[in-house]
């Protein structure tokens, strides 16, 4: 079985990749130094040192793991070398309106990107999904978990190239 194709832009690679470095090059170290020194202490079934360290390294091996896994199916899309640049693909910043024309702006990021909080909805979330391919003027409907709800597409814009090629 081959892993699921994951889309992500250079930046949200960058984040991935950087967060990876700090548990492997930093946090890990620092961790295994305590264990070791807590596990010299002696009764290790009563040391809080010894079993906070345990647990955490487990927590990080965990994530290192996944982190590993999203990066080895990860598939680095800049969204500036979008060809259509009128339609909504991944990369692109959405500007929509719904039915009382209240105004919401969206990017399609990478699912590992996502913040909603920030505007950066997932690649395969439900919005996302009806988005894609909509052009300026494009209805779109989506059932969200109150009811269908109805956008208008108002605006597209993709990030200006940043001039360096970078694989």
């Amino acid at each position: 079985m081959t892993p699921k194709s994951n889309p992500v832009t250079p930046s949200g690679y960058a984040a991935m990749k950087a967060r990876y470095d700090h548990l492997l090059g930093t946090e890990r170290p620092e961790i295994v130094e305590i264990v070791s020194w807590a596990a010299g202490n002696g009764d290790r079934s009563e040391n809080g040192d010894y079993l906070y360290g345990r647990k955490r390294m487990r927590e990080i091996d965990r994530e290192l793991a996944h982190l590993s896994r999203r990066m080895k199916s990860a598939r680095v899309i800049d969204p500036s070398d979008q060809p259509d640049k009128s339609r909504a693909f991944f990369g692109a910043t959405v500007t929509l309106a719904d039915e009382d024309d209240e105004e919401r702006t969206v990017t399609l990021v990478g699912d590992d990107e996502q913040d909603a909080s920030a505007g950066r909805i997932g690649w395969s979330s439900p919005l996302a999904r009806a988005l894609k391919g909509a052009a300026i003027g494009d209805l779109r409907s989506v059932r969200l978990p109150g009811g269908l709800k109805e956008w208008e597409v108002i605006a597209i814009a993709y990030p200006q190239s940043s001039g360096s090629a970078g694989a």
